[in-house]
This record gives structure tokens, sequence and C-alpha cells, in this order.
């Protein structure tokens, strides 16, 4: 089980300063939902984890490695220890379930075609799905999509999977199937698992803890508990979805 450190991480588009200055420490094994605003920097903050992103300033840290000076082939190598969950899936069309699924296997490692078959197979069957390898992404329901996506993710054995707003774009009803999902793997694979919402049904039911990123900053950490309870006026306006309140209604 892996752990990450972020130390006063700060990254501008042009003169919109995005990040500016985020600290947190996720612990092994544990379940971090990262909440905040639509465009608030939660993906932007994600994609500086897994490694898509560089920082203009500050420090990442994976079970001690600093990873944001890393060269491409040193990132690369590191990455075999991220399983990602991208907004919407992010399935290649013109592959098969199978295809997509077998991706980071042939990315990553250098198993036999019926290694990774039967890999491809197992993902699948952890996710609640079979019978699928020969679909194409456009035959599937978009609660199926998550599910290969997820079953990408967990394919090669990564010990940390991020989810990117995991729950988006689903009914109330498969998106808590999903969330199912999120808890049953953390179980069964004892991974780290980062997850960028704002869905807080989610949120409340997958959190070890959970942080909020705010003006490019993380204001508040705690247990959902804690987070309920929070005095901080910019956290309860958001975790009750309230128009009025310190956050800028644009």
């Amino acid at each position: 089980m892996s752990k990450i450190k972020i130390v006063d991480l700060h990254k501008s588009f042009g003169e919109k300063k995005v990040l500016k200055g985020v600290n947190l420490e996720i612990q092994p094994g544990e379940t971090m939902v990262i909440i905040g605003q639509s465009g608030s920097g939660k993906s932007v903050l994600l994609k500086h984890i897994i490694g898509i992103m560089k920082p203009d300033s500050g420090k990442i840290f994976v079970d001690g490695q600093e990873i944001t000076s890393l060269s491409s082939e040193e990132m690369m190598k590191l990455s075999r220890k991220f399983g990602m969950l991208f907004q919407g899936a992010a399935l290649f069309d013109s592959l098969t379930v199978a295809e997509n699924v077998a991706f980071g296997l042939r990315r990553h490692t250098n198993l036999s075609e019926e290694e990774i078959k039967e890999m491809v197979t197992a993902s699948l069957e952890r996710v609640g799905l079979r019978g699928v390898e020969n679909l194409l992404p456009y035959e599937l329901s978009g609660g199926m999509k998550k599910r290969v996506g997820l079953a990408r993710a967990i394919a090669y054995s990564p010990e940390i999977i991020l989810y990117d707003e995991p729950t988006t774009g689903l009914d109330p009803i498969r998106a808590d199937a999903i969330n199912d999902l999120i808890l049953q793997l953390k179980k069964d694979l004892k991974v780290t698992s980062i997850v960028i919402t704002h869905d807080m049904n989610t949120t409340y039911k997958v959190a070890d803890r959970i942080a909020m990123l705010y003006d490019g900053r993380i204001i508040e950490v705690g247990t959902p508990e804690e987070i309920k309870n929070s005095a901080n006026p910019v956290v309860q306006q958001f975790i009750h979805g309230r128009a009025t309140g310190p956050i800028a209604e644009w």
C-alpha cells in the first residue's frame, strides 16, 4: 500500500492560478476524497499526482520518492503503480472491451497473449461484467462503460487507484453501484485510493477522509463526520449545496 505526500504545489495556466500551494498527505490503504466546485482544480491536482502534468513549484512524494522531477522514462516506470478511472471512462472507441482492458497490460507488462486474456476476463468479472469482451464502447450503457474503465484500471494490479468524477452522468442507482465497487476494490486489492468528486453521496459513502479544495488550496481535511460538523462556512455551504454563502455563485 502506497503513501502520497503533496507539498506546497503550485500550478498556473497563463495568468490564471489554479493551485496556490496545495498540501495534503494520503495514508497507505486509505480512500481520500477530494471535493470542491467545478473548475476548482481537482482534476488538475489528480493529473499532477499521476505525472501527466508538472507543477510550477512544489513536490509530490509517492512512497518517499519525489516524482515531479522524474524523467519521462522514470515516470513511465512509476506509472505501473497507478490505475486511473478517467471522467467518462475514456474508452477507446475503436477497440473492443477486451482490447480496452488489455491496453495497460500490453503497455506495462511482458505477459503472453494468453495470460493477458486471462487477466482481462478476471478484471471484468471483478467489476461484475461477463461476456462483453467483444462489444464496442458504443454498445455499452454509461454504467457499463465506467465498469470497463475500472477493469482497465485494476487489470495490472496497481497500488494506487485514482477516480476522476466516477459517478458523473450516472443515475442514482448506477452511481451507488459504482460506489459499492470502489469500496469492494479497496477491500479486495488493498489499494490506496483518491476520489475526485462533487457528489456528496459518493463522498460520504466511500471516504475514509475528505479534503476540500477551495481557491487553490486544501482548506480542511477530516473524516466524513468531522467534515459534516465543520465550522468553516465555505465547507458548510458546499456540502449542503447552498446558493448563498461565501462561495461566489459564478
